[in-house]
């Protein structure tokens, strides 16, 4: 991925899926004069195609198209890099599409319609996030360890007893967050802190949905994973030893 650091817009190449021409000629522009570079695409077909060189920075993506919809476009991206930032667009303010959204791997979304301004923002906040975050953790620790999860910090890379876990940005600084106080019980508030730092609005379902994905992963690698533990009407924590005895 491009480099982030100091002016997070500087070389960054964001993709902008959507079949109405109106949204790609409206948001390809304002992204523009907002310094990115940015190539628009009116179908999940088309842009997977495009992309076989390989991948943008960012994908701003809408979730109602022919062909190759969004979210089958956000599986197949996952499936190929988990890092890469998914904004999705929905044209329909509905939740069950938000939260499936996150559920297969978007980073963050936006109902139809919306400000450019809130756009760029969030833009701007995801690679951010994929960037920059990377070198604040490497003036910290390099790695977090903790109940067989082992973080690079440097890398935003996950293992389970040293088998590969694919986290997007996202999932890997919730579980930072859990990670670094195992048994103690973070809220979905501080959770949604430890996630989304720059102050973009989520609901705390947001983070149920991480949690959900991020517990699939981790089966996937060990059908009897259990160390990330629903601590219900407070929030969650990482299980030690002792709590799974």
């Amino acid at each position: 991925m491009t480099g982030c650091g100091g002016d997070v817009a500087a070389g960054a190449r964001v993709a902008v899926v959507d079949d109405e021409l109106t949204i790609r000629e409206t948001v390809g522009f304002a992204l523009r004069r907002g310094g990115y570079e940015v190539e628009t695409w009116p179908g999940g077909r088309a842009a997977w195609d495009a992309w076989g060189t390989g991948l943008p920075d960012v994908v701003v993506l809408d979730i109602v198209m022919p062909e190759l919809d969004g979210l089958d476009l956000c599986r197949r991206l996952r499936a190929r890099d988990a890092r890469v930032p998914i904004l999705f667009l929905s044209s329909r303010d509905d939740e069950v599409d938000r939260v499936l959204g996150l559920e297969i791997g978007g980073d963050d979304y936006l109902c139809k319609p919306f400000s450019m301004r809130e756009l760029l923002a969030r833009v701007k906040v995801l690679l951010r996030r994929a960037g920059h975050d990377a070198d604040t953790a490497a003036l910290e620790e390099r790695r977090l360890s903790a109940e067989g999860i082992d973080l690079d910090l440097q890398r935003y890379t996950a293992t389970w007893k040293g088998v590969a876990v694919p986290l997007t940005v996202t999932e890997f600084r919730v579980l930072r967050a859990l990670v670094r106080y195992p048994g103690h019980v973070k809220t979905r508030r501080q959770l949604i802190e430890a996630g989304y730092p720059e102050d973009v609005y989520v609901s705390e379902r947001t983070i149920d949905s991480h949690v959900r994905r991020m517990r699939r992963k981790f089966e996937r690698v060990d059908p009897r994973f259990r160390a990330l533990d629903t601590v219900h009407g407070l929030g969650y924590r990482l299980c030690t030893r002792g709590d799974l005895d």
